[in-house]
């Protein structure tokens, strides 16, 4: 790969002051010195005039590569006003900090549910060298390459793990983050460009299958809510009993503790308010 190397160019503002006394002297030099002297005077007019096509503009946050006839010469991060040989030729190469959004892109994940994603990607340039000659268009470079990454990792993970445990696209936003990051870095080391951040910024089923997808998550949250209630509740009974037993409130024998056990359970995990039912005769009744 190609070394970026620095090149210390010539400070602008000293390079006007000494080509016009150059040209000064050149000009005064054709109009008094003698003939053959002429000739000389001349060619310095000439070459003083050219050297005024070697002044460009750097600005903050920005380079210059400079080539001669095609040879890689260096790159020029100073800024302002500088001077460097005419013959160069001069490319501005921008080291702002720049990002992007891909677009929404439909792709399968892990388990072959198709998904819509896109992606913030934040980059800036750090070596102008590999930016300019590495890749043929470094900005289309890094969109198609981020896009590509996007697409690989969402089809490496699922959208949704039912393993809490499991890294999943929705559930593990900082373990996906960090892993964006570095395979959209490593696709992008060769084009001298270094990604300060990359995150989603949408995801979602694909609209086919949204509605499907969402009764399931419903189902799951039941489930998962109505487990919770059961342990609860069973935690609820067992202290109920325990308390009971040990204050000797009533002796309970194993058929009146499965009968308490069982409205116990039917109160606590009903849907429905329980409307209770009042015994008016003995205990036994």
């Amino acid at each position: 790969m190609l070394q970026e190397r620095m090149i210390n160019s010539k400070g602008g503002f000293g390079m006007i002051g000494v080509l016009l006394l150059l040209q000064v002297a050149a000009i005064a030099g054709v109009a008094v010195l003698p003939a053959l002297l002429k000739i000389v005077a001349l060619v310095l007019v000439i070459v003083v005039f050219i050297c005024w096509f070697g002044f460009y503009m750097v600005h903050p946050n920005q380079s210059a590569v400079l080539q001669l006839f095609g040879r890689y010469v260096g790159t020029d991060l100073n800024n302002g006003l500088r001077w460097s040989n005419p013959l160069y030729s001069k490319q501005k190469v921008s080291l702002r900090v720049r990002n992007f959004e891909s677009s929404k892109m439909k792709v399968n994940d892990n388990a072959g549910n198709p998904v819509e994603i896109a992606a913030v990607v934040v980059w800036k340039v750090v070596d102008s060298a590999e930016a300019v000659f590495e890749v043929d268009n470094y900005e289309n470079f890094v969109s198609i390459q981020s896009e590509s990454a996007i697409r690989h990792l969402a089809s490496s993970y699922a959208y949704d793990a039912g393993n809490d445990e499991a890294i999943s696209l929705r559930s593990s936003t900082d373990e996906v983050t960090e892993l964006l990051k570095q395979e959209i870095q490593a696709r992008l080391n060769k084009a001298g460009v270094q990604v300060l951040e990359a995150r989603i910024s949408h995801l979602a089923y694909a609209p086919e299958i949204a509605s499907a997808m969402l009764q399931r998550q419903q189902a799951a949250a039941i489930v998962a809510a109505r487990q919770q209630i059961v342990e609860g509740a069973v935690g609820m009974v067992e202290t109920a009993l325990q308390r009971l037993s040990e204050r000797n409130v009533i002796e309970l024998d194993d058929e009146r503790k499965a009968a308490m056990v069982s409205n116990l359970l039917v109160v606590l995990c009903g849907d429905h308010h329980v409307q209770p039912v009042i015994n008016a005769g003995s205990l036994h009744q």
